[in-house]
């Protein structure tokens, strides 16, 4: 039986990059179906020739999901021209990128893996799967703060879902979110007038990293992708997943706000 796929999830499949990353090749004409130009949408079977930079896709190859304990300085980007990207530092032999991305000047959990499959269910902030981060601040934190971090802060035109926040010491709380906008927690702070010091990702959803020394990788183990597949099952893959309800009504008043400026 010959099954057909979106060319964006063939590729993904066979651990060469995500789907999104896929879309951008094929945006930008380098992928090509039997001698032509791909298009986004297109459906392809394992019959088809599919050439990538005039390279023949290779075959689906064994799922890989590891994770780093990143480093500060360690940029989380696929682009090799970036000479501090996450790729080369890990320098494993085969193809993998990065479940969402931690800032530069933060260190901490990131996930690897060449499943584009998984990146969408983790990340999309409708399937609420929580993330948590251990953040210092350069002043002292008062209660206002926390209660205000904790209930959501206006940032990127929407305002940010209700969170949990505790405190650790007098420069220091933990925050478990379940959403990944733009340097969230930075701005957050930088709203409520304080600024980010260290901020470290100690958790991904049942993912910890359990004393792994900065700079070092390994290999999640059995019960570790049990528990997560389970997790996973009845998550969505795709974009709608994205937004909540809130955020969806923040985005429709925005949108019109822009369009009523603009006459």
């Amino acid at each position: 039986m010959i099954i057909e796929k979106r060319l964006n999830k063939y590729i993904s499949d066979t651990g060469y990059c995500s789907r999104r990353e896929a879309d951008r090749l094929i945006e930008r004409g380098h992928v090509t179906v039997n001698g032509k130009k791909a298009v986004i949408g297109a459906k392809v079977t394992d019959n088809d020739l599919i050439l990538i930079k005039n390279k023949i896709l290779g075959t689906k190859k064994e799922r890989i999901y590891m994770i780093l304990n990143k480093p500060v300085g360690i940029t989380c980007t696929t682009d090799l021209r970036d000479k501090d990207n996450i790729i080369d530092f890990v320098n494993y032999h085969e193809r993998i990128f990065p479940v969402g991305r931690l800032d530069k000047e933060s260190s901490g959990l990131i996930i690897l893996t060449n499943d584009g499959d998984i990146v969408n269910q983790i990340l999309r902030a409708g399937n609420k799967h929580e993330k948590e981060y251990i953040v210092s601040v350069n002043k002292p934190i008062t209660d206002d703060f926390l209660r205000r971090l904790a209930s959501g802060v206006k940032i990127l035109n929407t305002k940010t879902l209700p969170c949990k926040v505790n405190k650790l010491n007098k420069y220091k709380f933990k925050m478990t979110l379940t959403q990944g906008l733009n340097r969230q927690i930075r701005r957050m702070c930088e709203v409520l007038g304080y600024e980010v010091v260290t901020l470290e990702r100690i958790r991904i959803m049942n993912i910890e990293l359990k004393g792994m020394n900065i700079g070092k990788w390994r290999f999640l183990d059995n019960s570790e992708m049990k528990q997560l597949k389970g997790m996973l099952k009845n998550s969505s893959k795709t974009q709608e997943a994205s937004y909540t309800k809130k955020d969806y009504y923040d985005r429709k008043k925005y949108k019109k706000k822009k369009q009523r400026n603009r006459k």
